[in-house]
């Protein structure tokens, strides 16, 4: 999954260069329709696991993350229509914070990042970036704070995938879709937590991970998978006619 998979042109936010600049909000979610996955918060699986399957993936520095699974053929997101609407109740932190995004710099500082490829970017309609005096304005300031309690998340999300890698909770998935007219085609390079491992840890581990709130992570992670046949489902209504998806061990 790529870290910022729509960002066309993303440049540090600046102060000068960017004082006259103004986001007229989308009109639709297109910026995302090739989003097949998206990297998901702990924070989030409260709410995402009643609509989306949960699973993880390597990112390309090789750390491990949860994503929801948005499509089963690449380029594919079946939670955006026709209309450019979001159809689940649900949008990730990852879409709404979107077109602004934290970017790393060096000596490990955060840098505040703004897509000018997104053609909401303009110079009369919309909400300011900055006032006459250069200040932020409030539109900015609320974007600026989702960013920070989005890095925080994320860090504590980093942790608790360290966690399971820690534990060898972890075994590789692949997903198998059946089209009506024989074709199939799987999903592969996602990993769940195993079951069987997860019983089996140490009393110590689980009252660890139950005290930091990560038992109820993982209990959700687990009843998302529900939601892959609803996916496939979700294609068969668009025309790919898929009848069943199976979960399997890689």
């Amino acid at each position: 999954m790529a870290q910022m998979p729509w960002y066309e042109k993303p440049v540090l936010l600046n102060r000068e260069k960017h004082r006259d600049r103004r986001i007229r909000a989308a009109s639709g979610f297109s910026f995302a329709r090739k989003a097949n996955s998206l990297y998901l918060a702990g924070v989030e699986f409260n709410e995402a696991c009643k609509e989306y399957a949960i699973v993880f993936t390597r990112l390309s520095g090789g750390k491990l993350a949860p994503v929801v699974v948005l499509g089963l053929r690449s380029g594919e997101n079946l939670f955006i229509d026709e209309q450019e609407r979001w159809k689940a109740t649900y949008v990730p932190a990852f879409v709404r914070r979107y077109p602004f995004v934290l970017a790393e710099l060096p000596g490990q500082q955060m840098g505040v990042c703004i897509d000018e490829g997104f053609e909401g970017v303009n110079t009369s309609e919309g909400d300011a970036l900055f006032d006459a005096q250069g200040n932020n304005t409030p539109y900015l300031q609320n974007a600026l704070e989702f960013l920070q309690r989005y890095q925080a998340e994320y860090v504590r999300t980093q942790a608790f995938c360290s966690k399971l890698e820690e534990a060898g909770l972890l075994t590789e998935m692949s997903a198998r879709a059946d089209l009506v007219d024989g074709r199939s085609f799987t999903v592969a390079g996602l990993m769940v937590v195993d079951e069987k491992k997860l019983m089996a840890l140490p009393d110590a581990t689980v009252l660890s991970l139950f005290r930091a709130g990560e038992l109820h992570l993982v209990s959700m992670h687990l009843l998302s998978l529900s939601n892959l046949q609803r996916l496939v489902d979700r294609m068969a209504q668009r025309g790919g006619a898929a009848v069943q998806a199976a979960p399997k061990p890689a």
